[in-house]
């Protein structure tokens, strides 16, 4: 059995234990492929995972960069309070008309805010409209980018929020300085910008499964 192998069957057994069956992720799973999204979701492991992050931290204001079909938001809006409220951000027009679609399914509409659009021109919006600060921050977008969310997610964060940011190990292409690929570089420069910002304290944790190769970064405002 090959180790790829290996890890698809590892997340089976853990998603058989220990995460309940949910009829209504799994018709978004289908629906997002059936719409031709590509299938970058988070597995059900990552979407619990981040849904007990926030129930820990009992966050009740969210800030998502990359919404794509709206699989993640739902794991994590479910988590959110009566008044809880998170802000999910997608390029995209498609992927936002098939996310809206999947947060009604979910019941969740109530709790989301889908802006459509560049994600930078909407954090600099956001900025002009004076929203307030996140206490929770999913950085899932294009990783070129990562840099630029960062220092949007820092703008609208407090002492005592966390940012995750997805996808941070490339399948261990991280450490190839000499990568063309543009998501390695922004990956990168996403870590050097960690390492020289004093306002959070932040590591990264490698991480195999059904979605292969790849890990998060997670970081806590402390200024």
């Amino acid at each position: 059995m090959s180790q790829t192998n290996v890890w698809d069957k590892v997340d089976q057994y853990i998603t058989e234990r220990l995460i309940q069956n949910d009829a209504i992720l799994e018709k978004v799973l289908s629906t997002n492929q059936k719409a031709g999204l590509p299938a970058y979701d988070v597995s059900p492991t990552q979407g619990k995972f981040l849904n007990l992050l926030i129930q820990m931290q009992r966050s009740s204001r969210i800030l998502e960069i990359g919404t794509l079909g709206g699989y993640s938001t739902i794991w994590m809006a479910r988590a959110l309070p009566t008044e809880g409220k998170i802000v999910t951000l997608e390029l995209d027009s498609h992927h936002a008309q098939v996310a809206a679609g999947n947060l009604c399914l979910a019941e969740v509409q109530d709790k989301v805010e889908l802006r459509v659009g560049d994600a930078l021109e909407q954090l600099a919006q956001m900025s002009n409209e004076g929203v307030e600060p996140f206490d929770f921050i999913f950085i899932d977008a294009d990783k070129p980018n990562n840099p630029y969310y960062l220092k949007w997610a820092l703008h609208f964060s407090r002492p005592g929020t966390v940012i995750i940011g997805d996808n941070v190990i490339r399948e261990g292409e991280v450490i190839n300085e000499n990568s063309q690929d543009p998501r390695v570089q922004g990956v990168r420069a996403f870590y050097d910008l960690l390492a020289d910002e004093n306002r959070i304290e932040a590591t990264a944790i490698q991480t195999v499964g059904s979605k292969g190769y790849d890990g998060f970064v997670f970081g806590f405002v402390t200024c």
